[in-house]
């Protein structure tokens, strides 16, 4: 069975740009989408099944910071991977502290993706 990916991102667009991207892997069968950590915090407490989190980190509601904090702090939630999707490499160090597994910068770059992807879930 293949992986169950859960978008994380306030825009519309980079949502709809990422499921462009992973409809090309193969290793993805289902793409969970959430507008905020909010909103993510309650999709991954509904589906036990999703395999790796894709995070952006500002967003309204709750920030993807904000968002690893709770999320790290649940230990049910520890064997699931977290990459960091953000233009501001300036915050890498602080959400690489908080549990990130890993961090890109967008744009995001497809074989790029895929790498992180099939380390971390490998």
């Amino acid at each position: 069975m293949g992986l169950n990916v859960l978008i994380v991102d306030d825009d519309f667009i980079n949502r709809t740009l990422l499921k462009s991207i992973l409809k090309k892997n193969p290793g993805v069968s289902n793409m969970t989408e959430a507008e905020n950590g909010s909103d993510a915090l309650d999709k991954v407490k509904a589906d036990s099944t999703i395999d790796i989190v894709l995070l952006d980190i500002v967003m309204p509601i709750l920030d993807g910071v904000e968002f690893l904090k709770i999320f790290r702090g649940n230990p049910i939630f520890n064997n699931i991977p977290v990459i960091v999707l953000s233009t501001d490499d300036t915050r890498k160090g602080e959400v690489m502290d908080l549990g990130a597994n890993d961090f890109l910068r967008k744009p995001i770059k497809e074989d790029d993706l895929f790498t992180k992807i099939r380390q971390w879930t490998a």
